[in-house]
């Protein structure tokens, strides 16, 4: 296999969200023998935007934006200035440091878009990169197609005291064996972990006195449960020269079908960015960009209700998985549950096309955020309080049909 070969065979999308796992008729078929379970189907792949639509104003900012004609749709490279002078502020506000919107921030096509622009910006053939593990499933993913090295950081996720974050010995030993790079989801993804303000600062030290750059995902961290609080890695006190934040309104707020997303951090990095971007993308779709003048500025108590819906659901799904037994750590921010499957007569990723096929469920594997958890699944719970509810059930009921 070749180079370039290789590195595209590390980039299936079967398992995306919103994907179908590539199968054979005869396949297809065998799993729909087995008995069908009744009820909704509920993709758990991705959030239900029918469900929790976005906030109201985006669609008609987004109309707003399209009256503007050319001067809109062909915007900078980097995002139309007056939307990234509005929006520096309130993101500075809210991360606690402040942004240049000329020098230090990009708008980009999803989130997505932002991690595959700072994954070409700093990685190349050898580089050595820290992943979390588990996290996101692209960030592995990315570090191979550019021909990084993986160097692996395992996540503590169980809810005990004492005993949660990633390993910072491990992350403090990779540094001094030339790791240059560290990236990772805050909140976690697939957990919910949040990481505690004594990590947080410790890894800002670290990177700062290794010479590291940092790139950290921060879709969730709006989206925090009762009595949670979150440390922002660009508000410590020592941080690193290099850092960028991701940051987007696709999930929490809903605008996921709008493709938008931000980095904010190094100058130097955000330039390579907006090279990379010029000949991938040219730019966030340039109507969709006015939709980014109400994040961050929704009506009062907006945030709120959403906040307050989806822990509901997430308290219901963590009763039904701890009462059958699945050990199911409580996330503390996001919309992500990653349970532990027992052992079964098929193997996880069977299971997850069973559940599919009899149980009308979709579900991420877990081996799609790291090598040590093929025996988890992920579940975005942002969807229909009933529907997510009853899903769980029919999970259960597989979960005890395939028991080994």
């Amino acid at each position: 296999m070749t180079t370039l070969e290789a590195r595209f065979s590390g980039l299936g999308a079967d398992n995306a969200p919103g994907q179908e796992v590539r199968q054979s008729v005869d396949q297809v078929a065998a799993l729909q023998r087995g008995e069908r379970m009744d009820g909704a189907p509920v993709d758990f792949s991705h959030g239900d935007v029918d469900a929790f639509p976005p906030p109201p104003g985006a669609e008609q900012a987004w109309r707003e934006g399209y009256a503007v004609g050319g001067a809109q749709a062909y915007t900078e490279y980097r995002g139309a200035a007056a939307i990234r002078e509005g929006l520096a502020g309130r993101l500075a506000e809210f991360s606690g440091a402040p942004i240049d919107p000329e020098q230090e921030l990009i708008l980009t096509p999803g989130t997505q878009g932002a991690l595959f622009l700072a994954m070409g910006a700093v990685v190349a053939d050898g580089t050595k990169v820290a992943i979390v593990e588990p996290d996101y499933f692209a960030n592995r993913k990315l570090v191979r197609f550019y021909g990084g090295e993986i160097v692996p950081i395992p996540l503590r996720y169980s809810g005990k005291a004492g005993e949660n974050g990633p390993d910072l010995d491990r992350l403090e030993q990779a540094f001094r064996d030339g790791t240059k790079v560290l990236v990772f989801s805050n909140p976690n993804n697939p957990t919910g972990h949040v990481c505690s303000e004594e990590t947080i600062n410790r890894i800002a030290a670290l990177a700062a006195e290794h010479g590291a750059t940092v790139i950290v995902d921060q879709l969730y961290s709006r989206l925090l449960y009762s009595g949670e609080t979150y440390t922002h890695l660009r508000a410590c006190q020592t941080r690193p020269e290099n850092l960028l934040t991701i940051m987007g309104p696709s999930k929490t707020e809903s605008l996921s079908g709008f493709r938008l997303g931000v980095a904010f951090g190094s100058a130097a990095l955000v330039d390579r960015m907006e090279k990379l971007q010029a000949i991938v993308s040219l730019r966030a779709a340039g109507y969709n960009q006015a939709a980014l003048t109400t994040w961050f500025q929704e009506p009062a108590g907006w945030m709120d209700q959403r906040i307050a819906a989806h822990e509901a659901i997430r308290d219901e799904l963590l009763d039904i998985f701890r009462t059958a037994g699945l050990p199911t750590a409580a996330p503390q921010a996001g919309s992500y549950l990653f349970p532990e499957l027992p052992p079964l007569c098929v193997a996880p990723e069977v299971f997850v096309r069973l559940l599919r096929h009899q149980a009308g469920v979709t579900v991420t594997p877990g081996s799609e955020f790291g090598p040590d958890s093929g025996q988890s699944i992920r579940l975005n719970f942002s969807q229909d309080h009933g529907n997510a509810a009853a899903a769980a059930r029919r999970i259960v009921e597989m979960v005890e049909r395939y028991r080994a």
